[in-house]
């Protein structure tokens, strides 16, 4: 792993696209956003679910384990932020006993 200062993905991000949620579900309590930190910890608001990440990181790959909830009910799971070769953010969120979600974002 490298030191935050190296990190090319720090800062916050908005969500517009997803291979499994229309847009109107990414935005629908609020703006869908990522927003990673160089303290190690970040943050995911999308559709319904509200999360804390954990973040390690390399150079242009933030690496997280995130714990939250959707409508109330807890989540957790792992993923990864990559910074893509057109600048924009590609997000794969597992999420434990569920599935996995592909999203895509741009710096806000």
């Amino acid at each position: 792993m490298t030191s935050p200062a190296q990190c090319r993905v720090l800062g916050r991000w908005r969500i517009f696209a997803s291979d499994t949620w229309d847009e109107d579900y990414l935005d629908l309590v609020e703006h869908a956003t990522i927003n990673l930190g160089a303290e190690g910890r970040g943050e995911l608001a999308v559709g319904c679910i509200q999360a804390s990440l954990d973040l390690e990181y390399s150079r242009s790959v933030v690496f997280f384990r995130f714990a939250g909830f959707d409508e109330g009910d807890e989540v957790t799971g792992s993923g990864t932020a990559e910074l893509g070769d057109d600048g924009s953010l590609e997000i794969e969120l597992s999420f434990d006993n569920r599935d996995d979600v592909l999203l895509t974002g741009r710096r806000d």
